[in-house]
């Protein structure tokens, strides 16, 4: 399945985040994974009444969701079992909360052969991959490019029709090391090495993706283009371009994204975004 058929456009798709309560094994962990599952779930619906999701009886535009695992700081590329397991819980309870739409996961960090199980297990369509091409250092410690492993594991576990979003000179990373590789020679790695979309981002959650960035990887590949984070109500029609904007900050109480999804916030955003798309 294409980005096209997915969400039925290839322009000004929003993509809400459902931010996880900590998992077990993380220091923040205070809850049993039954109320984890259940306060995902709410935070699903509401973004299910206020039209995250358009149309989607219909099949003509879908917008969609990602289950994330934001809590569990500080981040590891030491991924247990248990969050393996628990984000598949999650992630099946959410897919039956929200049975029609695009719903994609990330798992923290750089955990994308994980996510890639869990998709699969959960009847999910997409992942949003970390270090896919070109290694960073981020701070969770050195990242390697993955696209080679990911893609054959893919292969081996017949989740082919899950795509793989990959992010490019992602936030919170220091990108020294790749200093003279451009943002469109990165782009067309990931477009190379067989990646569905790509994803920039600010330096860090919540803030705003360089327009000028964006405009010159829509340039420079064919595939896809997302903006994954600052977008705001006040800035979504500089992002309204991109393939999909992944609004996780803005869409909670105060914009903070450790609280809890603000049904106004994303009614107002939507209505903004009906306009933009006429």
């Amino acid at each position: 399945m294409t980005f096209l058929q997915l969400f039925g456009r290839w322009r000004s798709i929003v993509i809400g985040m459902v931010h996880l309560k900590a998992l077990p094994g993380s220091p923040g962990c205070t809850l049993p994974v039954g109320q984890v599952v259940e306060q995902a779930c709410k935070e699903a619906e509401v973004y299910r009444k206020a039209g995250i999701v358009s149309n989607a009886l219909s099949f003509v535009i879908q917008d969609g969701l990602i289950v994330e695992n934001m809590n569990d700081v500080p981040y590891t590329l030491h991924i247990g079992p248990e969050v393996t397991a628990s984000m598949a819980a999650v992630c099946a309870a959410v897919r039956q909360t929200c049975p029609r739409l695009p719903l994609g996961v990330q798992v923290l960090a750089c955990g994308n052969q994980q996510a890639l199980a869990v998709a699969l297990a959960a009847g999910l369509d997409f992942i949003r991959a970390e270090g896919f091409v070109f290694s960073h250092v981020a701070d969770e410690g050195l990242v390697n490019a993955c696209a080679g492993d990911l893609l054959r594991y893919r292969k081996e576990i017949g989740a082919e029709h899950i795509q793989v979003f990959a992010d490019i000179k992602k936030k919170h990373s220091s990108h020294a090391v790749t200093a003279d590789v451009s943002i469109s020679e990165m782009a067309r790695a990931a477009e190379f090495f067989l990646a569905d979309g790509v994803i920039l981002t600010g330096v860090t959650t919540g803030q705003e993706a360089d327009p000028a960035e964006l405009k010159e990887v829509q340039r420079s590949v064919r595939i896809p283009a997302l903006v994954g984070s600052g977008v705001t109500l006040d800035n979504v029609e500089t992002y309204a371009e991109a393939s999909a904007m992944i609004v996780g900050s803005h869409f909670k109480h105060g914009g903070d994204w450790r609280k809890s999804v603000d049904y106004d916030r994303v009614v107002a955003f939507m209505e903004r975004i009906s306009e933009l798309r006429g």
